[in-house]
């Protein structure tokens, strides 16, 4: 009897769902459009440098700095300049990231190189500086061999294990899906179940014999298969589109899935049984929203929070699920070397629907 109740409820949330002007659409086009250009514009990765140089030497070594500095693929020469003032002038204006200063008879004596860097982007500017520097010491070093001043010295062999590219899209696919199912099956679940208390349709379902769990469940897995259909479509994207694969077991990103979906969902219904309104519902979730994507590890790595903020952390459910979804893709960590991670989550998804079935009051 209660199967065959909870059938003829997803019938109904499917029709309302499909008729719905906004929730198809959402669906629909949320993924798509968010995996398609977020990559694309969201990035930390450090191009286009502008450098403003003042050369007081004008000598052959630092023309030939000046040369490899703009044709690095990074960097860019914006301006030699001939004092300081003039430099500082297009760093104040925001024309330039970094200032590098050739003192006079730097031909002489290469023992000192001045490099600023505007920290308004510090990510740019100490990056940027680093490029600077890294360009002038191996033209040094290549001037020095040319001429015979000294001998070729080991170059260290560098290797960024798991992302050897650097390429920030690496970083971000996996992580967006946590915006995905944060959106989807979080808070449009939400607005359908507020949306049914504002036309008063819900008072219909209050006084039936439907059971509570048999009703929130009616509400919550339409959204649960759609977490999946929206994360399968993130992976399809990120690698048609971008190149990007987990490296890892396709089991471990479903059943993390499946474990958000249920955290996100039983929020989101959580929130609505105590919501009398659409904006109401709206409000609360936006905040929630907020602190998942500033607190989760999205765009601000967990380790460089202060000591305290990492421990606050650990009360935000998608932190588990980013570190989870980078671990696949990049490392191809599997569930057992996750196991704390899908711990964590799955007491998080077993709270939520507790907290989502306490909070349904039916009313006679």
């Amino acid at each position: 009897m209660s199967l065959r109740i909870l059938g003829a409820l997803l019938r109904k949330e499917i029709i309302m769902m499909r008729h719905n002007p906004i929730i198809p659409k959402m669906i629909v086009g949320l993924p798509i459009m968010a995996l398609l250009i977020i990559p694309l514009v969201a990035t930390f990765d450090v191009k286009n440098v502008e450098v403003v140089v003042v050369d007081n030497d004008y000598s052959q070594i630092s023309r030939r700095i000046i040369a490899d500095i703009d044709a690095s693929k990074e960097l860019s020469v914006l301006e030699v300049v001939d004092t300081y003032a003039e430099a500082m002038d297009l760093i104040d204006k925001d024309k330039a990231d970094v200032i590098l200063s050739i003192p006079p008879n730097f031909s002489r004596d290469i023992s000192q190189l001045d490099v600023e860097a505007n920290g308004v982007n510090a990510t740019k500017g100490v990056l940027g500086m680093q490029y600077v520097v890294s360009s002038a010491a191996a033209t040094i070093q290549r001037f020095n061999n040319e001429d015979g001043l000294n001998m070729a010295q080991a170059t260290p062999s560098v290797l960024y294990r798991f992302n050897p590219t650097l390429n920030f899209r690496h970083y971000m696919i996996p992580a967006l899906m946590v915006f995905l199912i944060i959106m989807i099956c979080g808070f449009l679940p939400a607005l359908n179940l507020v949306s049914e208390k504002e036309t008063g349709t819900i008072e219909a379902m209050n006084v039936t014999p439907v059971s509570r769990t048999v009703f929130v469940l009616s509400k919550l897995i339409p959204f649960w298969v759609t977490g999946i259909l929206v994360v399968t479509v993130g992976i399809l994207i990120g690698f048609l589109v971008y190149g990007v694969a987990p490296l890892g077991n396709l089991a471990g990103i479903y059943l993390a899935t499946v474990l958000l979906s249920l955290v996100m969902s039983g929020l989101g219904v959580t929130i609505a049984n105590k919501s009398a309104t659409m904006l109401q519902t709206i409000f609360v979730m936006f905040a929630f929203i907020i602190i998942f994507q500033l607190m989760g590890g999205l765009f601000t790595p967990i380790g460089s929070m202060p000591d305290w903020a990492q421990y606050i952390t650990y009360a935000v459910p998608p932190r588990f699920f980013n570190e989870i979804m980078r671990s696949i893709y990049l490392k191809g960590a599997t569930i057992f070397e996750l196991r704390s991670q899908f711990i964590w989550l799955g007491a998080y998804a077993a709270l939520s629907l507790l907290l989502a079935g306490f909070t349904y009051k039916k009313r006679s």
